[in-house]
């Protein structure tokens, strides 16, 4: 995991820990890499509720609750599918917050778009954020960008949500 990754991944734990929220994941082309550095710290059991990768469309459908017209009518890399994965991964995982992450780190790309083009959603039911991330660094620097920009996301909505009281000391 590298070292950007980690940083993040030990503020947004502190933060989540704090907020008492609760967190699951919905991947695609990051293949559990988003779980993996979010489970990485001790104490990640007490908001990380887990993660569904669902590399094959059938997946999306069955354990995500991705409606299949929608796979067709926009394919799997697309910020709706995105938007749909990251719905599932709250209703099917029962939890507050989601990540979701689908595209193509490579080394193909597919008919709706070129590699290195990823759909990261990041928020709660009804309320989320998207970016979509594009350019081919090769696979393993792809799958970085994509876990390293959803970690950011999800740190910079759950310190809006839940901003940390400033201490005694630095009120003095």
């Amino acid at each position: 995991m590298n070292v950007q990754i980690k940083v993040i991944n030990r503020q947004l734990s502190e933060y989540m820990w704090r907020a008492g929220q609760t967190l699951a994941t919905a991947e695609s082309c990051t293949a559990g890499s988003v779980s993996a550095a979010l489970a990485s710290l001790p104490g990640a059991s007490t908001y990380f509720r887990g993660g569904i990768v669902s590399y094959a469309e059938d997946l999306k459908v069955s354990l995500l609750g991705v409606d299949e017209q929608l796979l067709k009518d926009k394919g799997a890399v697309s910020e709706e599918v995105a938007l749909a994965m990251a719905e599932g991964a709250i209703s099917h995982l029962n939890s507050d917050y989601a990540i979701s992450v689908t595209g193509y780190a490579g080394p193909s790309g597919g008919p709706e778009a070129p590699v290195g083009t990823i759909w990261i959603a990041v928020g709660k039911s009804g309320d989320f954020a998207t970016r979509q991330l594009t350019g081919d660094d090769g696979r393993e620097l792809n799958v970085q960008r994509a876990t390293l920009t959803a970690l950011v996301m999800l740190l910079e909505r759950i310190q809006q949500d839940f901003p940390l009281e400033q201490s005694s000391d630095e009120e003095k």
